[in-house]
């Protein structure tokens, strides 16, 4: 890959503008491949923390959970958390626990190869090293900036 800018110039660069600008084209990104299935990020989400072995989570347990993400709030997540209900994709037992139909469970393994792609993609050049670095700068600056970052 070829930079934009040589190393001596790189390193006078704000750390805001090209973590937005990789926030930016991720999450674009993102959003169109999984609308390209019929769904929205926070659909997804949703059918994600749903399937996850033994994460039985009420309605409240899970837009708890995600309501941090990308500053969605709670309640965007409830309106999608009842599309995710109407389309039949989640149901709720009668203790309020949350979970997958056979047409949700079927949907939400496309949309994880989906995002397994997407990944895929994203790190296409990019050993876990490498990864695993950049994470851990970055949550240094969160830190050091006083900020909280927090990811399930």
């Amino acid at each position: 890959m070829e930079y934009s800018h040589s190393d001596a110039e790189l390193i006078g660069q704000p750390i805001g503008y090209w973590s937005w600008a990789a926030y930016k084209a991720v999450v674009t990104r993102t959003r169109a491949a999984l609308a390209e299935l019929g769904t929205t990020q926070p659909q997804w989400w949703i059918l994600a923390q749903v399937a996850r072995p033994g994460a039985a989570m009420t309605r409240d347990e899970a837009i708890r959970v995600l309501q941090g993400y990308l500053d969605v709030g709670a309640q965007p997540l409830t309106a999608e958390l009842d599309l995710v209900v109407d389309r039949g994709w989640v149901t709720e037992d009668p203790d309020g626990l949350l979970h997958l139909t056979a047409e949700g469970r079927a949907f939400q393994a496309e949309a994880a190869a989906v995002q397994d792609e997407l990944r895929a993609e994203r790190h296409a050049g990019i050993g876990d090293e490498e990864y695993l670095t950049t994470l851990k700068v970055l949550q240094r600056i969160i830190h050091n900036t006083g900020g909280q970052a927090w990811h399930h």
